[in-house]
């Protein structure tokens, strides 16, 4: 936004990434910029309740945000929680973000302070009810813990004796549990998210862009529940609209950093890069 300029934009390691990055440069209000949450504008952390947004993200989003068409924080955990986990209410310059919460299935819109959202699956009540004595089963699970998420539920495994053991031990028997109640798995680190079929990040973006007819997409994410959202944007690259991929970097989930345009340090990394955004977008 100012003219004192602390840090020179990284160059992306594709020729896709490097035209995605230089239509949202020279058109900033044509350009989409699309965000996980956990792990990407906030560190990851034992306790989800307890992860709260980079210091410096807020201030990051709000000097880019008046820049760009839209901002969007698209991710798995419920709209509200994403909203006053991130601190993005009230904030001068976010007027036009949403939270694009569940994967999509809500929707929090900065300028009216509301919430839209449809009724949960019926599945995740059911299978909620029978998680515990499924926990109590696998021995090697002792540690893991159920996350509520409204219209999900998770297992996490990062505090179980053995984190990877239990995530390897409780795959097969969360995908038969969401089989029988109509729901799929969705892995990621060192966590296991029951949720409605057809609601994926991928989705949320996809047509919240074309919602807004972005003329350019920028994604961040950091986790395999991201991958779809990279498929999106790898989608609409063929379609014609610029897009550019980052990776918060995380060295537990190689897969995404491989189909990047760019890998930053995690959360720090995506502010210094959202800042430099802003101050190198055309006015």
């Amino acid at each position: 936004m100012g003219t004192h300029i602390t840090e020179p934009l990284p160059t992306p390691r594709t020729a896709a990434g490097r035209d995605g990055l230089a239509a949202l440069l020279a058109q900033p209000r044509t350009a989409l910029v699309g965000l996980d949450f956990d792990g990407t504008l906030a560190p990851i952390v034992a306790d989800p309740e307890q992860a709260r947004a980079h210091p410096d993200a807020v201030p990051a989003l709000a000097a880019l945000a008046p820049k760009v068409a839209a901002v969007a924080v698209v991710t798995g955990r419920p709209a509200e929680v994403a909203v006053r986990h991130g601190g993005f209410a009230g904030v001068p310059g976010l007027e036009h973000l949403v939270v694009l919460g569940h994967y999509g299935a809500e929707r929090w819109d900065a300028a009216t302070g509301e919430i839209t959202s449809p009724p949960p699956h019926p599945g995740i009540a059911g299978a909620r009810a029978e998680l515990p004595a499924l926990l109590d089963r696998v021995g090697a699970a002792h540690g893991a813990w159920i996350e509520e998420k409204g219209f999900a539920v998770a297992v996490h495994t990062r505090r179980a004796d053995d984190p990877q053991a239990a995530f390897d031990s409780l795959r097969t028997p969360l995908t038969d549990l969401a089989t029988r109640h109509a729901l799929i798995v969705e892995p990621g680190r060192l966590v296991l998210e029951l949720r409605p079929p057809g609601m994926d990040k991928g989705v949320a973006l996809r047509e919240y862009a074309r919602e807004i007819g972005a003329g350019a997409v920028f994604y961040a994410g950091d986790d395999l529940g991201d991958i779809p959202a990279f498929a999106a944007v790898e989608k609409l690259r063929t379609e014609g609209v610029p897009g550019l991929l980052v990776c918060s970097g995380s060295e537990e989930v190689t897969e995404l950093a491989d189909r990047s345009d760019l890998v930053v340090n995690g959360p720090e990394g995506l502010v210094r890069l959202l800042r430099s955004l802003a101050a190198y977008s055309a006015p």
